[in-house]
């Protein structure tokens, strides 16, 4: 079968981060779940522990003079085809998404969280089905904890909105950051535990630079430390980490209950039963047609496949010879055809 140009993969692969960034902004819906969900999930977290440790390894290394070799190998290890575009479809998603969801949250609350709680409900097969297999007691106990865990989290009272000072953006954007690469937790429901998501979404309409600035450099801090641990336990325990993953995303449910008021405490069913469980229906069909068209779409070569960075970068050995160049270079060729 003939493969697509590269620029249509990449306006599909742009379209899987618009559908992330759009989750991002609705608290109770996490970024992750969806990345999960359009098969991206492990290809951005390996990129971006690469491109973290990268950063680390330029400043530390240029600091002591050692070169920058070690930070060069991340680079090149970030899928960039891959990433860049579900990047620019976040951030072009996150701006949009930021100026119509949350107009549409207010007027119509209990309508628009039933639609995502529909969404997030049917996207429990995806790591349920990753982990493979029938499940042990003892995995049925964890995940259990790990939804009950998350239960909790979401039943936190919320705070009012604060007028943070930057040290306080970088510390809460490093802690949202944490959330949005892990499913089933929402970084935009910790930002409204700590009354932090109505400023942020303010600064994004306002083009609050400064307070920006500030978000993303404590994101870049949080995503550094969380991000290489969590990329370990997917390589090493990975069954477990997505046993735990599937109950963090069933307790997110409980943010996404339609019925309840507005410091989050649970209400019971009212009038509109009937529309709001047609709109759960409605989101879970969203999320079944999306895995169908992203199966069918992967067929076809239009949407990049799943493919995981090598997590231990391949640095070429210093040359001392020209026989020792040459087979060098054949080594490193090897390396590059092994992880395409």
């Amino acid at each position: 079968m003939t493969r697509l140009h590269p620029v249509i993969r990449s306006v599909g692969d742009a379209s899987r981060g618009a559908l992330i960034g759009f989750a991002e902004i609705v608290p109770g819906v996490s970024g992750g779940t969806i990345a999960l969900l359009v098969g991206v999930y492990e290809t951005l977290i390996d990129g971006a522990g690469h491109l973290a440790r990268g950063v680390a390894r330029t400043i530390g290394d240029g600091i002591r003079g050692r070169g920058l070799s070690l930070a060069s190998a991340h680079f090149h290890s970030v899928r960039w085809n891959v990433v860049l575009p579900i990047g620019i479809g976040m951030l072009l998603a996150i701006v949009v998404g930021a100026a119509l969801l949350a107009p549409l949250l207010e007027a119509y609350p209990a309508g628009t969280r039933a639609v995502f709680a529909g969404l997030i409900a049917a996207s429990l097969i995806v790591p349920a089905r990753m982990v493979g297999g029938r499940w042990t007691p003892q995995e049925i106990l964890i995940g259990l904890l790990a939804a009950a865990l998350t239960f909790a989290l979401t039943g936190l009272p919320r705070a009012g909105e604060a007028e943070p000072t930057l040290l306080i953006v970088a510390v809460a954007a490093a802690f949202a950051i944490c959330a949005l690469v892990l499913p089933g937790v929402s970084g935009s429901y910790v930002l409204l535990i700590v009354g932090m998501y109505a400023p942020t979404l303010a600064a994004v309409n306002d083009r609050n630079f400064a307070y920006l600035g500030t978000f993303i450099l404590g994101a870049i801090v949080g995503l550094g430390l969380f991000v290489s641990a969590l990329q370990w336990l997917l390589h090493n325990r990975r069954r477990i980490t997505l046993v735990i993953m599937t109950g963090l995303m069933l307790g997110s449910l409980r943010a996404l209950w339609p019925w309840q008021t507005e410091s989050g405490a649970i209400l019971p069913p009212a009038d509109d039963l009937g529309p709001v469980l047609l709109l759960i229906l409605a989101g879970a069909s969203v999320v079944l047609g999306i895995m169908a068209a992203e199966a069918a779409l992967m067929k076809r070569w239009m949407l990049s496949p799943e493919i995981i960075a090598d997590p231990e970068p391949h640095v070429p050995e210093p040359e001392t010879s020209a026989s020792a160049s040459d087979g060098s270079a054949q080594s490193d060729a090897g390396s590059i055809d092994a992880r395409e």
